[in-house]
């Protein structure tokens, strides 16, 4: 199933689309054609880096930016996390649950393979270039390639359907009988959300280019709507649990029309934004000369890359569908497959997804135009000030699902067809994947600033190295892990991946820029994980008694998560603010200034 965005599934080295769209101008910042500083300054003085004023007046900052597009990711992943418990309490962990989610993720990956990457980390840079350069030709330009777009994913969309059968003997070559036959029915009604994916991350470009940022975020809560309504609908009429063998005809069209639907839903809902800002979709073939070939230039790099990325994701799903077989022949169960690497992943995205995209989104054409300026000190500061901004959520995000994952995926998972024992295997995946998450989120930036310079090449061999740590350790962790281990130590695979692709970036960044601001950064870091350290006690601390006292189950897990997590997360602003951590106090003082009777 898509992410809980309503955007692609788990990819083991993800590639540019980490958005629906990653980029267009901040709302009330500098719009597409504002100068720049005459001259580049020092990371420290820079205009992107300085904190925006508390009261929030005289322009939009990148906090700002971040925060408006935080909160509608925030209602879509919130949404998203009651769509995915609800669709894993009606399907379970086993094998009827491993066929949905594995002709689920097919059409997300040839979308990514063939078209996403393109559009998000190619076109969106091209667009707002061509408006800076005028505004005539740009709204031309954004025509033709609307067009090309479309045409593009309704060759590819039909030509997937027809090749569903193919697509599941290579991602689960190991179903069988009614398990392969489900598989293909459900890839042959979800391929044609690629044709949705790609006309929804256009409209959702062209909306961000716009100064539009609200209905990108806020479209997928419709979807997660829609497949909650699916989920709940299957529930009701189905007693007991569900396989391929005994799945009904209605309850068939039920999981395969509603999945798709809600795709459908999500896309439509952002046509009338994109009327309200003057976009009318009117049919153009007639490109200047060098437009295409510049497409395919750029392209091509990032199709190398996107195409690394979904064979290591071929990989990772052929391996844990394998672990799911070997689990059932060994007796262990059904829960140990592809289904708990998936939903883990959901769950591990949610930080970087509310936090890092929104993020991204608003520094991504900043940075591009600092670029095609020359301004290389612009281009550092905008990625420090966004990655020790993001840093402030993210780094919590992750101690708090390495401590309390068991009770997250209990309260989450553990309901309907889903056993507490299922949603503790996904709690394993899920704290290996918790690791992964600062790493992850770093690289997914340092990948901006190479698309923001326009340099897809580089991107493309850093991924190189990427994927092939995460496919040698995949296979490593099958071969020599028990069964019950495997899907933990694929996890374990993705997150040394992240890693390489961090560090390598990094070095990279560092020559290309004169420097990457590593000491403020690494001196806020250090604050921030000083500040840790009593949300990790506490936390730890409310398990423990809560177990102690009620023992496990919901009840006592949500008791331990509420306390832990607002018990731990007070502390660790309070730390924070003590240990002056800019970003933390600017963040905080924009939403005091915001509550009734303040400012």
């Amino acid at each position: 199933m898509p992410s809980a965005s309503g955007r692609p599934g788990p990819q083991p080295a993800v590639p540019p689309h980490a958005a629906a769209a990653d980029a267009g101008p901040v709302p009330g910042g500098p719009g597409p054609t504002a100068p720049g500083p005459a001259e580049p300054v020092p990371a420290e003085t820079t205009r992107v880096d300085a904190p925006e004023p508390p009261s929030g007046k005289g322009g939009g900052g990148l906090l700002k930016s971040s925060a408006i597009m935080a909160l509608g990711t925030l209602a879509s992943r919130i949404t998203g996390f009651l769509r995915t418990a609800v669709i894993v309490a009606a399907l379970g962990t086993g094998l009827l649950a491993n066929a949905y989610n594995t002709a689920n993720t097919i059409p997300n990956q040839v979308y990514d393979l063939l078209l996403g990457g393109i559009l998000t980390s190619v076109i969106v840079p091209l667009l707002v270039r061509a408006k800076e350069r005028d505004r005539v030709h740009g709204e031309q330009y954004e025509q033709r390639m609307f067009t090309l777009a479309v045409i593009g994913l309704g060759v590819l969309t039909v030509v997937s359907v027809l090749m569903a059968p193919l697509f599941i003997d290579v991602l689960a070559g190991s179903y069988k009988g009614d398990q392969r036959r489900i598989a293909i029915l459900f890839a042959q009604f979800f391929l044609p959300q690629i044709f949705f994916y790609g006309v929804g991350a256009f409209a959702g470009a062209i909306l961000n280019t716009r100064g539009s940022f609200g209905a990108p975020m806020w479209a997928p809560v419709l979807n997660n709507i829609v497949v909650i309504a699916v989920g709940g609908a299957f529930l009701a009429i189905s007693s007991g649990r569900v396989d391929p063998s005994s799945i009904s005809d209605t309850q068939f069209m039920l999981l395969a029309v509603g999945t798709t639907g809600g795709i459908v839903l999500q896309t439509v809902a952002l046509w009338p934004s994109l009327r309200k800002v003057g976009f009318r979709w009117r049919p153009r073939l007639d490109f200047k000369r060098g437009e295409i070939g510049q497409v395919a230039r750029m392209a091509g790099w990032t199709l190398m890359y996107v195409v690394a990325t979904q064979i290591a994701l071929g990989v990772v799903t052929a391996l844990a569908n394998r672990a799911g077989d070997r689990g059932v022949a060994e007796g262990l169960g059904e829960g140990y497959g592809y289904t708990p690497y998936f939903n883990a992943y959901q769950l591990f995205q949610l930080p970087y997804a509310i936090v890092g995209v929104s993020v991204i989104t608003a520094l991504l054409p900043r940075m591009s135009r600092f670029a095609a300026e020359g301004k290389h000190a612009d281009v550092r500061a905008a990625f420090a000030s966004g990655l020790r901004l993001s840093s402030v959520i993210i780094l919590p995000a992750a101690a708090l699902m390495l401590v309390l994952g068991p009770e997250i995926t209990t309260v989450l998972f553990a309901h309907g067809n889903t056993s507490d024992a299922d949603a503790l295997v996904i709690a394993r995946v899920m704290q290996m994947f918790a690791i992964a998450l600062v790493p992850f989120s770093v690289y997914q930036l340092m990948m901006r600033v190479f698309y923001a310079m326009q340099d897809t090449r580089t991107p493309a061999f850093i991924c190189l190295a990427v994927v092939s740590t995460n496919i040698c350790m995949a296979l490593t962790m099958y071969s020599v892990l028990p069964t019950d281990k495997i899907v933990v130590g694929i996890a374990g695979g993705f997150a040394l991946a992240q890693v390489t692709g961090t560090l390598i970036s990094w070095l990279v960044l560092r020559r290309r820029l004169g420097g990457m601001d590593g000491r403020r950064i690494a001196g806020a870091h250090l604050k921030l994980i000083v500040a840790l350290w009593p949300l990790l006690g506490f936390a730890y601390a409310a398990r423990t008694i809560t177990e102690a006292a009620l023992g496990t189950g919901l009840v006592p897990g949500l008791i331990a998560l509420v306390a832990g997590s607002a018990g731990g997360g007070l502390l660790y602003l309070v730390f924070a603010r003590l240990l002056r951590v800019d970003e933390v106090q600017t963040m905080t003082s924009m939403i005091t200034s915001r509550l009734p009777g303040r400012g």
